[in-house]
């Protein structure tokens, strides 16, 4: 059993190493289209904060603050590393901002050859008096303790964070499901609106109910006129 066991993890490993090959491969042939897409997104406005605010887990991650910060960024960019194992970086671009000089925060995630993970990230260099991660710090000490659990941290503690890159959930999220394909997010429909909407065609119902009840009345009072003026003419015709 022993032997056949060696046999069947023998064929594994080579089957992981075609399998990365494959996977360099399509990561290559991937690349222009990835190009294309960030050229034609760069095109929309505030493309990248809606998409994630519109993403549920990302968005539990965003405060006011954050969310008006990331009305600067342009474009986000995820490589893979050649030896795809060993980890990827995530790149965040942003125009002329109030927050920070950078133009460009990055994250990196490295997975050495013993299989531990790590990671390193770009220092932000808050503009005097914007740092959102000092805010968020300040605003959760006045709230006290029942509040820490609500007030979400900054979003950008995500780069200060390097505690646990084996389980780094955001980097992951970006990675797997938002960078395959953001469009679906950013199209993902308001709620608030469709909801408005919806309590617009409850009024509309509403108004022509009562139109509906006051058109009735209006013939329920005209009928009783037309009885009243055929009762006066009887008194008439027995006078006469």
């Amino acid at each position: 059993i022993d032997e056949v066991q060696n046999e069947i993890d023998r064929l594994n490993e080579q089957a992981s190493e075609e399998i990365l090959k494959v996977e360099q491969k399509y990561n290559k042939l991937r690349q222009p289209f990835f190009q294309k897409r960030s050229e034609l997104i760069a095109k929309i406005p505030n493309f990248w904060v809606t998409t994630f605010v519109n993403h549920p887990q990302v968005s539990a991650l965003l405060g006011e603050e954050d969310e008006e910060a990331l009305h600067y960024l342009t474009r986000v960019e995820v490589t893979e590393f050649e030896d795809i194992k060993s980890g990827y970086r995530i790149d965040f671009y942003f125009d002329e901002n109030p927050y920070f000089e950078n133009k460009v925060l990055s994250k990196e995630f490295h997975l050495n050859e013993s299989g531990d993970p790590s990671s390193k990230s770009t220092e932000i260099k808050w503009k005097t008096g914007k740092d959102l991660t000092k805010r968020a710090e300040q605003t959760q000490n006045k709230a006290g303790k029942k509040r820490q659990h609500e007030e979400p941290e900054s979003f950008f503690t995500w780069f200060t964070d390097h505690s646990d890159a084996g389980a780094d959930e955001l980097g992951e999220v970006i990675k797997d499901d938002i960078w395959p394909n953001p469009l679906q997010y950013y199209l993902v429909p308001d709620m608030d609106d469709e909801e408005g909407e919806g309590e617009d065609e409850d009024d509309e119902e509403e108004e022509e109910g009562l139109e509906d009840i006051d058109e009735e009345g209006d013939e329920d009072e005209g009928e009783e006129d037309e009885e009243e003026d055929e009762g006066e003419d009887g008194e008439v015709s027995l006078l006469e």
